[in-house]
């Protein structure tokens, strides 16, 4: 399960960062495959506790003579839904959702896309944010692992972090991206000085020597 939900924030990343001359929809799938992937990885840490821990309803002992199984929770199994996961992940593991409020209102955007229609906005933006407003920090805390990592261009560092710091986005830093810094253009969005400062910071906390100025 955190495997699948690692792939679908692979796909997420790649969507809402780049742009494709076959498919005009890149950005409202990056909002779908986002929101997807939160519900899966959420999901692959609750079930870290125990793999019931996801249902919020089982098949009836009394509705089959057999022992219970993959076959019976495919079958007659339910699991909790996006909006409810917050609640049970805090129930099971004592985890918090990151920014509750965007992963709320990133779930009423899917939801919108997914069903009616596309807002009349960037939501490749919203895609961006939440995937490090929400994602970056809920894997971090539960695996160590960093959302700029997992991103499908055969170069998965330079323009993946150029594109998020021209959104003005805050992100954590892997070892990965200081490996490419040297490479990365850095176009600071402007007049947002405070964005900068505290993106060099964290450059430099990972390890970074490069000269910012």
């Amino acid at each position: 399960m955190l495997s699948l939900g690692l792939g679908a924030l692979t796909h997420a990343n790649w969507h809402a960062n780049y742009s494709s001359m076959d498919n005009a929809h890149w950005s409202e799938l990056s909002v779908i495959q986002a929101a997807h992937a939160a519900e899966i990885l959420i999901k692959a840490r609750i079930a870290q506790e125990h793999p019931l821990l996801i249902f919020e309803t089982v098949p009836k002992s009394n509705d089959s003579k057999k022992l219970l199984g993959l076959d019976l929770l495919i079958e007659g199994g339910r699991t909790f839904q996006y909006s409810d996961l917050p609640t049970r992940l805090w129930a099971t593991t004592g985890i918090k959702i990151p920014n509750l409020k965007l992963y709320l209102s990133f779930g009423r955007l899917r939801n919108t896309i997914q069903h009616f229609t596309t807002p009349d906005q960037d939501v490749s933006q919203d895609a961006i944010e939440f995937i490090y407003g929400v994602i970056d920090p809920f894997i971090q805390e539960c695996w160590e692992l960093f959302a700029v990592d997992f991103n499908e261009d055969h170069e998965p560092y330079v323009y993946l972090v150029e594109n998020i710091i021209s959104h003005g986005v805050r992100f954590l830093v892997s070892p990965g991206v200081v490996e490419n810094l040297e490479h990365t253009e850095l176009a600071w969005p402007k007049d947002n000085k405070k964005y900068k400062l505290e993106m060099i910071k964290r450059f430099k906390a990972a390890g970074s020597t490069l000269d910012f100025e």
